[in-house]
């Protein structure tokens, strides 16, 4: 089983923390859309043995897409790879692209499950993300998306400066009120060259605390796992049955093809990137050349990607596995790297499978780079 991630590099406005590539000019969106399914076309060797269970619209903005955009895309899929019987085909899409008449829209195309960036319920939030929708949008759009779907999930932003515990937990809440069973929530973070970046060097905004991020981090936790939900990766929730089936392929390490500008794909052995400029990108697909970069992974690099996915995880990272695919070296030293944060609490040894406990969760990303190999 495998999957396609269908890149769409365009948005309506660009929000101050995002370092994700996008263009905020719309002039070459037809272009694009074509360019898109001849890729899909010109790389459908790629995944000749391969059953397509997951199609997956990231961006950008994928929901500033036409329906018939859409569609055109995912039939390109059908038409080139062999697709399972009842696909997850997820759509990013924005509160202010669905109208009421578009949600109806969509709920009657292929599409089956949304993931709606709505980040926060407060305006002045919304504002100095400089997101394009507004609080009374991302009201409607999910009080109306949820009479056509059942399959959604909603995106939150916490560590936000400012935001007491009480405003972070009014979020989730409300998020919760709409009956969604799906959670996916990320700490507000600083990357270099946003405009969230410039702001804060200016003192025109104020660092992200991690202290205060760690707390809505505990406090999201606490919250959604009393309503039934399971955390099943760092960054998202799931009710039994809604785990996302595209980012868990990724954690999972199975195949995934990445399509469009800056779109990264792995084949088990091989990782590939698209060039990250929309014109080059266009002009190479109109000289049927793929844009493509791409790396052989050594087991170093296979063992240090196998254990930052799978720490973020339920599932943790197995040492028989590390041990079968990789050899002792790497299980060895997975074993005795591992035991520094075991002493204090923040992993476990479960009958061989090396986990986070719940102190250690927040810490995921910092522990894997601590028990990374590095020759």
């Amino acid at each position: 089983m495998a999957g396609i991630y269908i890149h769409i590099p365009f948005c309506r406005q660009a929000c101050h923390y995002c370092d994700f590539h996008f263009s905020t000019s719309m002039k070459k969106k037809d272009d694009m859309v074509l360019a898109l399914a001849k890729e899909i076309a010109m790389r459908k060797n790629e995944f000749a043995n391969e059953m397509v269970e997951t199609i997956y619209f990231g961006g950008g903005t994928p929901s500033v897409l036409t329906n018939a955009e859409i569609e055109l895309l995912i039939d390109a899929v059908y038409s080139n790879y062999s697709v399972t019987h009842d696909p997850e085909i997820t759509l990013e899409a924005n509160s202010d692209d669905l109208s009421v008449e578009r949600i109806a829209e969509l709920s009657a195309s292929p599409v089956n499950r949304l993931s709606i960036g709505v980040q926060s319920f407060f305006e002045d939030d919304l504002k100095m993300m400089n997101r394009a929708h507004n609080a009374e949008q991302a009201d409607t759009c999910l009080n109306e998306a949820v009479k056509y779907f059942d399959n959604i999930s909603v995106d939150l932003i916490y560590g936000v400066p400012g935001m007491t515990n009480e405003r972070w937990l009014y979020n989730v809440n409300k998020a919760l009120s709409f009956g969604i069973p799906h959670i996916s929530s990320y700490a507000l973070t600083v990357e270099p060259k946003t405009a969230l970046d410039k702001f804060v060097k200016k003192g025109l905004i104020a660092q992200p605390s991690d202290e205060v991020a760690q707390e809505h981090f505990q406090l999201l936790v606490d919250t959604l796992e009393a309503n039934g939900f399971i955390h099943y990766e760092l960054s998202n929730f799931g009710k039994e049955g809604y785990f996302s089936k595209n980012n868990t392929a990724y954690w999972l390490g199975k195949k995934y093809l990445g399509i469009g500008p800056s779109a990264h794909s792995y084949d088990g052995i091989h990782r590939s990137w698209n060039i990250a400029n929309n014109s080059l990108y266009l002009k190479e697909i109109e000289e049927d050349k793929l844009p493509a970069e791409t790396e052989k992974l050594t087991p170093a690099d296979s063992y240090n990607e196998y254990v930052m996915t799978g720490l973020r995880t339920i599932w943790g990272v197995s040492v028989q596995r590390v041990h079968d695919e990789l050899g002792n070296l790497f299980s060895s030293y997975l074993l005795k790297e591992s035991d520094k944060f075991i002493n204090q609490g923040l992993l476990v040894n479960d009958n061989g499978i090396i986990k986070t406990t719940r102190e250690g969760k927040f810490l995921a990303d910092g522990i894997a780079s601590d028990l990374f190999y590095v020759s």
